[in-house]
């Protein structure tokens, strides 16, 4: 038996989101499914670096499962693409040692949240970004953003159903960039808690309209209340774009 680590990338219009559920189509449902008819019916578990919500893209979504079929790993993408269905597709596969995991290993994550700012939706991008057509101060943005660089408790940055304690986290990058009619949102951290970086975008996006001062972000997270944030921005502009393991 051998340990495979994959990178995915998945358009994540119609799926329910990655984790497999009783109803709905996901993108672990997808995939396990695929990996069961390429072992004759045997059961694959697939392990990934993290859930992705309905609609959340993905371009370097990361994950893991043990074989016993002798296929070389460049070969793989190539048999999984026999099974997969087309949102979904295999960029590399590669053999690693039984103690690599791939939620579990994680050193960083960058995600991606693309706006389009144009005055005019693009139908052709209404799934892949958020239409924004609102005059913004990029350079209050600019202000803001450098309160979340850095750890803190991120309370005030998260969707009130997150179960975990430890809401600490460290961004440490947090860039935001204009490419023809997108605004580009561009965070990397060690870890995000549920809708953090959705929520973030949403905040600096009101502090872009004028409906939330760059300056108190300070307090925001400070007083660690989900209602004194921006609104959660939606899913289908969100990307999970990369992630960093310690033998990268």
């Amino acid at each position: 038996m051998k340990r495979l680590k994959s990178t995915i990338a998945y358009d994540g219009t119609n799926f329910e989101g990655y984790q497999i559920q009783p109803n709905g189509r996901t993108v672990q449902g997808e995939l396990q499914s695929a990996l069961n008819q390429l072992h004759k019916g045997s059961k694959v578990k697939v392990y990934a670096s993290g859930r992705t919500d309905a609609g959340v893209h993905a371009a370097g979504q990361v994950i893991h499962f043990d074989t016993n079929l002798h296929i070389p790993p460049e070969k793989w993408p190539y048999a999984m693409h026999t099974k997969l269905p087309a949102d979904i597709r295999i960029l590399s596969v590669e053999e690693v040692p039984s103690s690599f995991h791939a939620r579990f290993s994680v050193v960083q994550k960058e995600y991606r949240y693309k706006v389009w700012i144009g005055e005019r939706q693009d139908v052709f991008q209404r799934h892949y970004t958020y239409f924004y057509p609102f005059k913004l101060n990029i350079a209050s943005m600019e202000v803001a953003k450098q309160y979340l660089i850095g750890t803190h408790d991120f309370t005030s940055f998260c969707s009130s159903k997150t179960e975990i304690e430890d809401k600490v986290r460290t961004i440490y990058e947090l860039d935001i960039y204009e490419e023809e009619n997108v605004l580009v949102f561009r965070v990397v951290g060690n870890g995000f808690l549920y809708n953090m970086v959705r929520i973030i975008v949403g905040t600096l996006l009101d502090v872009g309209r004028g409906k939330i001062n760059a300056n108190n972000l300070t307090t925001i997270l400070k007083e660690g209340n989900r209602e004194q944030a921006g609104k959660t921005a939606p899913a289908h502009g969100l990307y999970l774009w990369n992630v960093v393991y310690n033998d990268n």
